[in-house]
């Protein structure tokens, strides 16, 4: 593979990073009256979460 498709997917990857943690700083702020709230922003990490470590793994495959 090419290294540009490897270097994309590390960019995104970090993006997706950023991302995550400003959800995650964001669910801190909500008070305990917004459970629905909180389990959606919750959901949403675990999802940018799922979504990075599959932008790194294709990014490893892109680099073989």
């Amino acid at each position: 593979m090419t290294s540009t498709v490897s270097a994309e997917l590390g960019a995104a990857a970090d993006a997706i990073n950023r991302y995550r943690t400003r959800v995650a700083a964001l669910v801190e702020t909500i008070g305990p009256n917004h459970e629905d709230l909180v389990s959606a922003m919750y959901e949403a990490e675990r999802s940018l979460l799922s979504a990075e470590r599959l932008l790194v793994r294709a990014e490893k495959l892109a680099r073989s």
